[in-house]
């Protein structure tokens, strides 16, 4: 498919890829592919929150798999970053892929990106580093994980066009969708859970009424 690409006071049509849009192609690819392992992770997320496990696979699979997962869109935004900076049709310093506003090209939708690779970056490698860290302190980070997934959806829609229209626009909505979907499921679990006094209360009275049903029977065989 012919494309036409203004460079400067020169234009030139490009057909398919070559030489010169190899980057451009390799970008926007692994950033598509990157938003779905995302929207992946963050959905494996919310089933073993919940759940603890997934359908046909034990706890310690599950988790191993949001994990896998994880590092894996970690690898494809690292493609993504390193396509796009060289690329040369527009000019993007390497900074820009951690520090927000650190490009004059689409300063706010690529700043969006940065924070979302930052947020990934954070929950990727305090995860690794479990073991070495408190729980309040890993769980305090990894919540903020949630928030990488909305952040890098309106930078994969407003950062390029190439995502605003077509099949792209149809995979944007969709993971959209699926998220939604999944967020609305886990709120309702969420209410079906038995709050942490009324846990202890039913706890109390199910031990209480296990003792007195064992005197009971006590009494009655003494008898």
């Amino acid at each position: 498919m012919n494309q036409l690409l203004g460079k400067g006071s020169h234009t030139e049509i490009v057909s398919g890829i070559n030489s010169s849009t190899v980057m451009w192609y390799a970008s926007r690819a692994t950033g598509v592919v990157a938003l779905l392992l995302l929207t992946a992770v963050l959905l494996l997320g919310i089933g073993v929150a919940r759940d603890k496990r997934l359908p046909g696979l034990p706890r310690f699979a599950a988790s191993g798999l949001h994990r896998n997962v994880s590092l894996l869109a970690t690898a494809f935004v690292a493609v993504h970053v390193v396509t796009a900076v060289a690329d040369g049709f527009v000019k993007i310093p390497i900074t820009a892929a951690v520090v927000p506003l650190a490009s004059s090209y689409e300063r706010f939708w690529l700043g969006a990106g940065a924070v979302s690779f930052d947020l990934m970056l954070a929950a990727v490698i305090t995860s690794l580093l479990r073991r070495h860290l408190s729980r309040k302190t890993w769980r305090g980070v990894h919540l903020t994980a949630y928030l990488c997934w909305p952040v890098a959806w309106f930078h994969s829609v407003f950062a390029s066009k190439d995502i605003q229209h077509g099949p792209l626009l149809a995979v944007g909505i969709a993971c959209a969708l699926a998220v939604l979907a999944a967020a609305m499921w886990r709120v309702a679990e969420a209410g079906k859970d038995v709050p942490r006094a009324e846990r202890v209360a039913l706890l109390m009275a199910a031990a209480h009424s296990r003792i007195h049903s064992k005197g009971s029977r006590e009494r009655t065989f003494a008898q």
